[in-house]
């Protein structure tokens, strides 16, 4: 309970929107219905990466407008899009099948309200509503801005029917992208909210939420703190500080605080929505599970290992418990606990979660899963971090502990190579038929682990050269090490030209590492034999780091 003291004062602020007064959204209440879960491919950056669950969830918040005897119930999407860092996401794929998870719900309305334009605005709804899931969006836009128009007619202009249009129409230009034409709406239905049943009304604040929502699909952050903001002080009032949808918006608004940079307040926010699932008998949920691991990286961006492993050491409790071993979700876990012990420098627990990850994991998935790769990866890594502690020690326990790294490391790359082929012939045969490819997260997911393993196997040869050559004064070409990175390179451009991968800034990443390795290799030669041994042009070398460094600067990737 210490921490609600950070809540309330955030709720006593007063806020504004920059440019137009915004009210809110409607009453929500949260369907709880069947999850999905997603495997996927988390990129931290040049150092490390793991694998992530993502959850669909099917309980949407859905808005449910009264008007004397008018139940009218319609949703808005309202999964939070966050980054690895926290980093944004959305595709099409992603916002339709929300849309449908909370969709556009049929409407049953019991008013005694009824001429032609009622009549009309339920049929051009709900057929709105069943092309809009159907993928058809320019029918159903069609549709929709026919219901808003006859929702205006029929019920006046002020009345929770038109708030419930205009939020269809909205929902659509989200899903569209069209966020001018979407944000409009979104505002007249708060507007028609707030002067229909006042603007501390429960329904205002979940349509302050839901607009927060909006807004951070953007990335306009401080907007959405203000309507996080005000969602919440009304949620403290009319649900009470211990309420799970209070717990709700105070997350996502710890969420956004925490990409503004602001830690202290955003950790205290996060931390005590945790705290409410878990006081009101939801600590094993799905969504408190999501809470504390999106808490665990924060500690990890923030190299607070100790707190980071807390967290983590409590979530495979859970999975455990849950779950059990038989479930990836459990494996995933593990891994990630395994991550954050091994930058902690607990190197033995670290490898031994690691094994029994990929016990299990070959036990789970198919021979030759990319996520094996990615776990033999991980584990060769350990390896080769316990013969940088065995050198000063034990040069032949070092050199041991490389040699089982590096036969590990040929097995990941084997794996990662055998992934991509497969990728490759698959998007050939669909090009033949003259349609076009779209390269998946797995194929991106087998690239990156393929570099960073080639680029692995380039330092491990250096590493244990120097154990072997440790007393010879010149430093002799490393043929085996050149050959690991320039083969990732090679790789690098092949699929840039076939599969057109250069946009994706994660590959970029592991690229320019390769690049930089190789120059320091080829840059500490500075024997006569070994400069002339070098396939390189170091100036070149230069040239497409300095252009990759631009490419992938914070500042350019701002503007764009």
């Amino acid at each position: 309970m210490f921490l609600r003291p950070a809540a309330a004062n955030l709720i006593k602020r007063r806020f504004r929107l920059p440019s137009r007064t915004v009210s809110s959204t409607s009453g929500a209440t949260t369907i709880p219905l069947s999850s999905r879960t997603k495997f996927s491919y988390q990129y931290h950056g040049p150092k490390d990466f793991s694998w992530r669950m993502n959850y669909s969830h099917r309980d949407p918040r859905v808005w449910l407008f009264l008007s004397g005897n008018a139940a009218i119930i319609l949703a808005i999407h309202s999964n939070t899009v966050l980054a690895k860092d926290a980093s944004i996401e959305s595709s099409p794929e992603n916002d339709m099948e929300g849309a449908e998870a909370m969709g556009l719900r049929k409407i049953e309305d019991g008013s005694v309200i009824s001429n032609i334009h009622t009549s009309k605005w339920r049929v051009f709804t709900d057929k709105g509503r069943d092309l809009f899931l159907q993928g058809k969006l320019e029918e159903a836009e069609k549709l929709f801005l026919l219901a808003l128009q006859e929702a205006k007619e029929g019920f006046g202009e002020t009345d929770p029917h038109v708030a419930s249009a205009c939020n269809n129409l909205a929902e659509l230009y989200r899903v569209n992208k069209a966020y001018n034409k979407a944000e409009p709406l979104y505002l007249d239905a708060i507007s028609v909210l707030e002067e229909s049943f006042g603007p501390e009304d429960i329904r205002v604040g979940s349509a302050f939420h839901n607009l927060g929502q909006f807004y951070i699909v953007q990335r306009k952050l401080e907007e959405a703190r203000i309507c996080y903001e005000r969602a919440l002080k009304i949620k403290a009032r009319v649900l009470g500080l211990n309420h799970t949808d209070y717990a709700d918006t105070m997350y996502h608004l710890g969420t956004v605080l925490h990409l503004q940079g602001k830690g202290k307040d955003s950790e205290a926010l996060i931390q005590d929505s945790i705290r409410i699932l878990e006081d009101g008998g939801q600590g094993e949920s799905i969504m408190c599970v999501k809470r504390m691991r999106n808490l665990a990286q924060i500690y990890m961006k923030s190299n607070r290992l100790e707190e980071a492993e807390k967290v983590q050491r409590k979530i495979l409790h859970i999975m455990e418990l849950t779950k059990g071993w038989n479930s990836l979700d459990t494996v995933i876990t593990a891994e990630g606990l395994a991550l954050i012990l091994q930058s902690a420098g607990s190197l033995k627990e670290a490898e031994e979660l690691l094994e029994r990850c990929l016990d299990a994991r070959k036990t789970l998935l198919p021979q030759d899963h990319i996520q094996i790769g990615a776990n033999m990866l991980h584990i060769a890594r350990v390896a080769m971090l316990n013969s940088n502690q065995l050198k000063k020690v034990d040069t032949s326990k070092a050199i041991c502990e490389l040699e089982k790294a590096r036969d590990i490391l040929n097995e990941s790359i084997r794996i990662a190579q055998s992934s991509l082929d497969k990728s490759m012939r698959q998007n050939r045969k669909i090009h033949s038929y003259g349609a076009s490819g779209d390269i998946g997260k797995n194929f991106r997911v087998a690239l990156v682990i393929l570099l960073q393993a080639l680029d692995a196997l380039g330092l491990l040869a250096i590493n244990k050269q120097e154990l072997q050559e440790s007393k010879q004064d010149e430093c002799l070409p490393n043929s085996e090490a050149e050959n690991a990175l320039l083969r990732c390179i090679s790789t690098y451009k092949e699929f840039v030209t076939e599969m057109s991968i250069a946009e994706f800034p994660e590959v970029k990443a592991e690229y320019l590492k390769c690049l930089k390795h190789l120059l320091s290799l080829n840059g500490n030669s500075t024997t006569q034999t070994s400069q002339q041994s070098t396939r390189v042009n170091l100036q070149d070398l230069r040239d497409e780091i300095k252009r990759l460094e631009l490419q992938l600067s914070p500042s350019r990737n701002r503007k764009i």
